[in-house]
Formats: structure tokens, C-alpha cells, sequence
């Protein structure tokens, strides 16, 4: 005979608040992010607008590329500020847990539009290293030194919701990447004034990239990570499992799965196996509580089996069928 005891616990993110260790990945308050998304959106797309006419007046390729960064974090802000909000619609018929994972797709997509972003950026600052123009040193510079208050703003609104949200975490990092290269732009233009360098123009173009590169490889590896279903940077497999196999009752333990439903939420799913038998609903519920509090993961699938017969996973058969090839 097989117990099977299901735990859903969509009804859960409403008052999830109530263990200090849990908070660290809780969406938090999403009026906030709310506000933060609409507050950096309005002030970068002004800042675009205004970057890219001083940058084409000035005929500074740093500052029409900055430009051009800042705008795809415009989109990019768009699409992890949508993703926030369809990752909260309810589960339907179809879509049994929500549309979660969207926001692990804004991430991904996030992190490949700035690459691209990136090879526009270098290919023509190599054109302007051949021939570097002659730059109005003092605009670039007043320009790039509001860049670093706008961005600097922008990053302090999402810096703590980038704690737990790989979503919310790529918005930082585009912000805190874009205040360092206006300090970058500053120093060179300030430089130019007073060396005529003007080489340094498509140099900073180049460091431009470079900065975006660093900030985006590791959202673009967690977010691609998520995307296959892998367990989240943030959870440890072997202290789930040490966990379970200590718990009363449990002699074994197989096919335990544990993935990222979004960037903010993980889910689990594990065979637990008791020859005692289902020991209550009371036993169940606090280890799908320890498992959210503990371990940040808020959906747990607990099967229940007595180790009467094999229930090995047909994954490790095929894996093991693999590797014998």
C-alpha cells in the first residue's frame, strides 16, 4: 500500500513572513518593487533621451554606446517588471503553477540582450580607434557625472530586493554596472580636456563592454541554470537530504527533485520511505514547513511509501542505461 500526501502552498506567500530566515528570498512587498521599477524606468528613459542628443552633438561614441546600453536596460526593466507581475497570477487549468517561470525567462533574455548589446557596442568603437574624432571633453563629462546620480538612484531601489530575486538582481547589476562606467566616462572626459587623448573615447567604449560582460555572465549562467531545471544557487542538496533522512521514521530516502519554479521560489519532490506507515498529517506539515523555512522551498510533493517493493527512479535507470553505453 502506498500513502501519497500532496502539500500545495500557493495559499502560503501571503503570510510566508513569519520566519526571519524565510525572508531572505520572499518576494517582499511587490508595491515596491512596483514603485521601483516605474521610478527607474521614467528617470533612465529621460536620461537616455538626453544622453544620446549630448552624445551626438558632442559626437562622443561613449556617450551615444552608454546611451544605447541605458536603453536596453529600459528593456530590460520592462521585461523583469513584467515578469514580476505574471509570476503572481494565480494557477490555472493549463498553467497548474502559474507563470512563475516567467520571470526566470526575463532573466535569461535579460542577460542575452546585453550580450548582443555588447558586440554593437565593441564593433564600433573598433571603427573609431582607427580614426578618433575630435570630442567636447566638458559635455561628455556634465552628462556622464547625471549618469552616475541617475544610475546610482535606480541601483539603490532594487539593491535589496536583489538579495533573494535573480530577477530583481539583473536590474541591480545593469544599474550599479551603468554608475560605474559614467564614473569611468567622467575620468576620461576630464582627461581629454586637459591631454587631447581622444583615443580614450572608444577606450571607454571598450571598458563599457567589458563591465557589461562581467555583470552579465553570472546572470546569464543562474538564470540559464534555472531555465534547465537545475537546483537553485542558494539551496544545498546534500543538507536537504541530511535533513529528511534524520527525520523519525524515515529509513530511506530516493527520486528527490529540486528545482526553481521562479527566480524567488524552489520546489521539491522526494520518495520518503517509512516502514511504519503515514504517520499523521501534523508529521507531514513540519517538514513542508522546515522545508520552506529552512530551505526556501515553498512547494513540497512528499511521497510516502512502506520499502515493501523498488521504486527506483526511471531517471537513474536511463542514466545509468546512458553511461553503460
Amino acid at each position: 500500500m502506498v500513502h501519497q500526501h500532496e502539500h500545495k502552498h500557493s495559499h502560503d506567500h501571503d503570510h510566508s513572513g513569519h520566519s526571519p530566515s524565510n525572508s531572505h528570498h520572499h518576494h517582499g512587498d511587490p508595491n515596491n518593487h512596483g514603485r521601483a521599477f516605474v521610478i527607474a524606468i521614467v528617470l533612465n528613459t529621460t536620461f537616455v533621451v538626453v544622453e544620446f542628443s549630448y552624445g551626438f552633438m558632442a559626437n562622443s561614441t561613449a556617450l551615444i554606446a552608454d546611451a544605447g546600453h541605458n536603453l536596453s536596460d529600459v528593456l530590460g526593466l520592462l521585461l523583469a517588471w513584467g515578469a514580476a507581475l505574471l509570476s503572481r497570477k494565480a494557477p490555472s487549468e493549463r498553467y497548474t503553477y502559474g507563470l512563475r517561470s516567467t520571470s526566470i525567462l526575463a532573466a535569461l533574455a535579460n542577460a542575452m540582450f546585453l550580450l548582443v548589446a555588447c558586440g554593437a557596442i565593441a564593433w564600433e568603437a573598433g571603427h573609431r580607434f582607427s580614426q578618433p574624432p575630435v570630442l567636447a571633453g566638458l559635455t561628455i563629462t556634465l552628462v556622464a557625472a547625471i549618469g552616475i546620480v541617475i544610475n546610482g538612484l535606480s541601483a539603490w531601489l532594487f539593491v535589496k530586493g536583489s538579495k533573494g530575486d535573480l530577477n530583481i538582481r539583473g536590474a541591480y547589476l545593469h544599474m550599479m554596472a551603468d554608475t560605474a562606467v559614467s564614473l569611468g566616462v567622467v575620468v576620461a572626459g576630464i582627461a581629454m580636456m586637459y591631454t587631447g587623448w581622444y583615443w580614450l573615447d572608444p577606450a571607454i567604449s571598450f571598458l563599457i563592454v567589458i563591465v557589461i560582460m562581467i555583470s552579465t555572465w553570472g546572470l546569464l549562467r543562474d538564470s540559464l541554470r534555472l531555465a534547465l531545471s537545475a537546483v537553485p544557487a542558494h539551496i544545498d542538496v546534500t543538507e536537504v537530504e541530511t535533513y529528511l533522512r534524520q527525520c523519525p521514521g524515515i529509513t530511506d530516502i530516493h527520486d528527490l527533485h529540486i528545482w526553481g519554479m521562479s527566480t524567488t521560489e524552489g520546489a521539491l519532490t522526494v520518495h520518503l520511505v517509512m516502514p511504519e506507515g503515514y504517520p499523521g498529517d501534523t508529521f507531514m506539515d513540519d517538514i513542508t514547513r522546515t522545508l520552506k523555512e529552512r530551505f526556501s522551498i515553498q512547494h513540497s510533493t512528499l511521497q510516502m511509501e512502506h520499502g515493501t517493493t523498488d521504486h527506483s527512479c526511471t531517471l537513474n535507470l536511463h542514466t545509468a542505461d546512458a553511461q553503460n553505453h
